[in-house]
């Protein structure tokens, strides 16, 4: 079991399990949605518990995909691809130990000028 929640605790999380190796993400949309590059874990929606789920607010970035954030202190939480049965989670918002590890970094093409990744991990141009 895995714990988190938003900066002001309004919106919490239970996760079943372990938590998959997360990705951080550093598209146009997660770089100005987060202020840097995001870091989430895909986990399947029935190994997710959302307590407070009502100060969500979701905001439909695209067709295919929305972004939920906390409606009171703004902590953006979740990546959700409608239509799947999976839905991504920030890594900041869970308690520690998280017990894994990034595994790569993905839309690099995108990537902020301000910055370079030098941890060694795989990176994806898309």
């Amino acid at each position: 079991m895995h714990t988190g929640a938003c900066l002001c605790g309004a919106v919490r999380i239970e996760v079943s399990g372990d938590l998959p190796p997360p990705d951080a993400c550093h598209c146009t949309q997660c770089r100005r949605q987060s202020g840097h590059y995001w870091a989430s874990t895909d986990l399947p929606r029935a190994a997710v518990t959302i307590h407070g789920g009502d100060s969500v607010t979701w905001f439909q970035a695209s067709e295919r995909v929305r972004r939920g954030f906390c409606s009171i202190c703004g902590s953006f939480l979740f990546w959700d691809p409608l239509r799947r049965d999976r839905i991504a989670i920030a890594m900041g918002a869970f308690d520690t130990p998280t017990g894994t590890r990034l595994e790569k970094h993905i839309f690099t093409a995108d990537k902020g000028d301000y910055y370079d990744i030098a941890d060694g991990l795989p990176q994806s141009l898309r």
